[in-house]
């Protein structure tokens, strides 16, 4: 790994208290915090850059000079309240409020760890005023602040950030109006109008229009800035200390902004209009580049102010063996599958909530543009313009994270399903891991969603042959809609299925032997910790029978009845909450075919609030590393 520095505190505070002119001052602070940002990002190995980059300069003049959130206290009452709607632009913030001396050293370097920070903003963490999670909330949580500091007689303001692509949400509209309505003026609602999404323009995914006019139509005061001016940021926000009602700030940014080869109008015409720098950690060479670009531009003007230069602190973890991962990945397996079935299916339409990328359609998209949607960052919307193209005879296949489709558009999912029409939902980043981003983004409940619902199938897949299979089925020989539960990242093994194993509806497959216990799981990360159980069970003369279960919603008794007889012990393991699942479905069929006999079904499941951390720290916390399930098998009832 390429040698990682951290700005220590005191030279932030040396920077901010010099003799320098005040914006001059900001505009090293907010470098430094920079710098710093991309240290933690990389230490992590994923994060978001790009808007933590564009937002920085309205957060630091926020916490630094406008808010007196440090000086009344961040218990006090009668403080003013920031917090970030879009949320991803987290490392910034606690770049922000390590500068500030809220969030120490020690939590800034594990950001994306167990007992660290969040990779999302959590309330957890000191400093933090709001959990985020699927866009287009936090304009509404925002108000409702608001009204209780009025409420309760407090001057204080809130100050909501949110991204220019979450303004496709609708519920941001529903807030806009309601805050005038409430007469919120105490509420000021900034847009961090970098003008990129995910990795495409605004403008290419659902172009904005005018806000200006959009939203001086539902009554706002509205200022537009440029929201890298501190001047300009300074008197937007005394125009809105003076003017009734509540104030919404457009503030156009540039998205990387700080790191010349990251900022999007650079890396879009250098990307092919691609861009590359919204999630992830730059690789060596690359976070080299940027790291020494922004110390190189720091140093530079504090020579030219007669300060001496940073005196970093090195923070280059020992280097570590890298963990054993498979090439299979059933995402890009979806993605080739896809483009497989388009030309035989001419009925098949692709629709997206921005996440073309991470849900490996971008090829669909190439090869077949006339039949895939964008829909933008508005899964309602998407799921029922999705029940419209059903309804006039099309197959549509619609794509987003798990966590965010199947939860806010869940109501539009089930009137869907009502109308008996065919829909095929793959829900993307299905489960505990990747652990990194937090709670916002691990889908621990979509199971028990959809499984309420009527005309519903839901299927995950365990590897790349199981999922061109998955597929396959559920577009050629589906009657009902289907859900595909999909993991994003690799299984750290290729799960082996038996020679010749065909995906049937109903039956899964017997992994490995075993007569003292049977273990039902599903997915490639599950599934590898269950294998690795049985391994290690195997060495201490116990047999775990473990079995490929990938019909989450539909059982063959046969096959049930085949798999169970024998064994003295029944568990399932669960990516997933423990309400809802696979084992509440495998309780009522066991039970339905008289095939509990006095035996118990051990349920392992993500209990509690998933954990934040590296996929081998989540599962360890959770009880559901291959190490802690055989201990856990093997001392079972």
């Amino acid at each position: 790994m390429a040698s990682i520095n951290l700005i220590p505190r005191a030279e932030i505070m040396r920077a901010w208290r010099s003799n320098l002119e005040e914006a001059q001052r900001l505009g090293l602070v907010a470098d430094m915090c920079r710098a710093n940002a991309l240290a933690a990002v990389k230490l992590a190995g994923s994060g978001h850059l790009g808007s933590s980059f564009s937002a920085m300069d309205l957060v630091v003049w926020l916490y630094f000079k406008e808010m007196n959130t440090l000086r009344v206290g961040l218990d006090s009452p009668a403080r003013d309240i920031y917090f970030s709607s879009k949320g991803h632009d987290v490392p910034g913030l606690y770049a922000v409020l390590y500068a500030l001396g809220v969030v120490p050293e020690e939590s800034l370097l594990r950001l994306r760890r167990l007992q660290g920070l969040d990779g999302h903003p959590d309330v957890g963490v000191p400093g933090v005023e709001a959990n985020s999670g699927s866009l287009g909330m936090g304009l509404s949580k925002g108000r409702g602040l608001a009204w209780a500091q009025r409420a309760r007689g407090h001057q204080a303001r809130v100050f909501v950030l949110t991204g220019d692509g979450e303004w496709q949400e609708g519920q941001n509209f529903e807030a806009l109006q309601n805050a005038v309505q409430q007469g919120a003026d105490n509420l000021v609602a900034i847009v961090d109008h970098n003008k990129v999404q995910s990795d495409k323009p605004v403008a290419q995914i659902i172009d904005l229009g005018d806000l200006e006019a959009k939203f001086k139509a539902f009554g706002w005061q509205v200022r537009r800035i440029d929201g890298h001016d501190f001047g300009q940021i300074a008197e937007a926000l005394a125009h809105c200390r003076q003017m009734p009602g509540p104030c919404l700030i457009i503030a156009d940014t540039i998205k990387g902004r700080g790191v010349s080869f990251m900022e999007h109008p650079w890396a879009l015409a250098h990307g092919n209009g691609s861009y590359p720098w919204h999630a992830g950690a730059p690789d060596d060479e690359h976070f080299q580049r940027a790291h020494a670009e922004l110390l190189e531009g720091i140093d530079r003007r504090l020579a030219a102010a007669g300060l001496e230069p940073l005196a970093l602190k090195d923070m280059t973890p020992p280097a570590r063996e890298a963990g054993a991962v498979s090439a299979e990945r059933v995402a890009e397996a979806y993605g080739q599958a896809l483009l497989a079935l388009a030309p035989g299916h001419p009925e098949l339409v692709v629709l997206d909530a921005d996440l073309a990328v991470d849900c490996r359609v971008r090829a669909f998209e190439q090869a077949f543009p006339e039949r895939f949607i964008e829909c933008g960052i508005a899964e309602q919307d998407m799921v029922s313009m999705a029940g419209g193209l059903a309804r006039q005879g099309f197959l549509p296949v619609v794509n987003s994270f798990a966590c965010f489709l199947v939860s806010r558009a869940n109501e539009q999912i089930y009137n869907n399903a009502s109308e008996r029409s065919k829909i095929i939902y793959a829900c993307h980043y299905a489960g505990l891991i990747p652990a990194g981003p937090g709670k916002s983004h691990q889908s621990l409940r979509d199971i028990s969603l959809l499984g309420a619902i009527p005309n519903m199938t839901i299927i995950q897949p365990c590897n790349t042959a199981e999922t061109q299979q998955a597929l396959a089925w559920a577009v050629e020989q589906a009657q009902e809609n289907v859900a595909l539960r999909l993991v994003i990242g690799p299984s750290p093994r290729a799960i082996a299925l038996p020679e010749g194993y065909q995906l049937t509806p109903g039956r899964g497959a017997a992994l490995t032997p075993g007569a003292d216990a049977v273990l039902f799981a599903y997915g490639p990360v599950m599934l590898h910790e269950a294998l690795l159980a049985a391994e290690l069970l195997a060495g201490r003369g116990f047999g775990l029978k473990v079995v490929n279960t990938p019909w989450l919603s539909r059982v063959d008794p046969a096959w049930l009845a085949e798999e169970v007889q024998g064994a003295a012990r029944l568990a399932v393991l669960e990516d997933h909450g423990p309400v809802g699942g696979l084992a509440d479905r495998m309780l009522t069929w066991l039970d339905q075919e008289n095939l509990l006999a006095g035996r118990r079904l051990h349920r392992l499941a993500v209990e509690g609030w998933p954990a934040c951390g590296t996929p081998a720290e989540a599962l360890r916390y959770h009880g559901l590393d291959g190490a802690s399930l055989a201990e856990r098998l093997l001392n079972a009832g």
